[in-house]
């Protein structure tokens, strides 16, 4: 049974665009071996569109960059590199092109889109379209939408005015051990299914070998990393992707010099409690049993 995959951006596929201007990259799906993980890349073109759909599933996503303008029933955002979200199961969507570059965003489906229903996608009619409005966090009428920056990873550079940029509380930085995370979308903005956060790990950042009862996928976006997954070791970078399945044992540590930052997702969502289970503790019992 697979628990884990890599994909690494030099080996994948390039997908045609669509007669609308949109294309998709799968990078982890039903045939995976994934239950609650769909994870891809899409882009749009700057005169392109995605129609008006549902799905039976949650859809958060991170625009990674360009611009889009995504509809909504509430209204239209125009959305920018930084720009994240939450599509809850059942809200209607559509997707606009804007700007003179090609958008992409990371989108996170869960539980993942089943083949064999279509792909858990209906098309509804399209409603008139609406000028787009930027995302302000601070508004409580775009309470499902969040901005990242890159700075927001400094634990030296925190304040009230990068705390109003990132929506609240709930976004405070969580600093351990040469780690700092980074919450983006959880049960707080709205999500029942998944969540999604920035991880950064300073040259000496280490996550000794773990599993959990979820899912987890990440895509590297800065620095370089060795990661093991099950006992299979790898050295990955920008654009590359991984997933671990439940119960796949994982750890990570930065193979630079400089910060290594990623994007990770985990599906469903953590317990409260027993979210980790660390080898070294069973190591260590083991050996007190002696």
């Amino acid at each position: 049974m697979t628990r884990h995959l890599v994909r690494r951006a030099a080996d994948l596929p390039e997908p045609s665009y669509d007669e609308h201007g949109y294309r998709r990259r799968e990078l982890v799906g039903e045939g995976d071996g994934s239950s609650h993980t769909g994870f891809g890349v899409c882009e749009l073109r700057p005169d392109g569109a995605v129609a008006a759909h549902v799905h039976s599933y949650e859809e958060s996503f991170h625009v990674l960059d360009g611009t889009v303008v995504l509809d909504v029933p509430e209204g239209a955002y125009l959305l920018e590199e930084g720009d994240y979200g939450l599509l809850p199961t059942g809200v209607p969507h559509a997707w606009r092109g804007a700007g003179d570059t090609v958008a992409r965003w990371a989108d996170m489906l869960a539980p993942v889109p089943r083949a064999r229903y279509g792909y858990d996608t209906q098309a509804v009619p399209a409603w008139p379209a609406r000028p787009p409005v930027r995302i302000d966090v601070r508004d409580p009428r775009t309470r499902s939408f969040g901005h990242f920056e890159p700075a927001q990873m400094d634990p030296g550079k925190q304040s009230q005015d990068l705390l109003a940029v990132s929506a609240s509380m709930r976004t405070a930085l969580l600093v351990y051990s040469g780690i700092t995370v980074k919450m983006m979308v959880d049960s707080d903005l709205g999500a029942v299914a998944s969540t999604m956060f920035m991880v950064q790990y300073a040259p000496d950042g280490v996550a000794g070998t773990h599993d959990h009862p979820f899912e987890e996928t990440y895509l590297f976006l800065e620095g370089e990393v060795d990661t093991v997954f099950d006992g299979a070791r790898y050295r990955l970078g920008p654009g590359d992707c991984a997933w671990a399945g439940a119960g796949c044992v994982h750890g990570f540590s930065n193979a630079g010099d400089g910060p290594l930052r990623w994007l990770e997702t985990q599906a469903p969502q953590p317990p409260a409690r027993h979210s980790y289970r660390f080898t070294r503790d069973w190591e260590y019992l083991r050996e007190a049993s002696r």
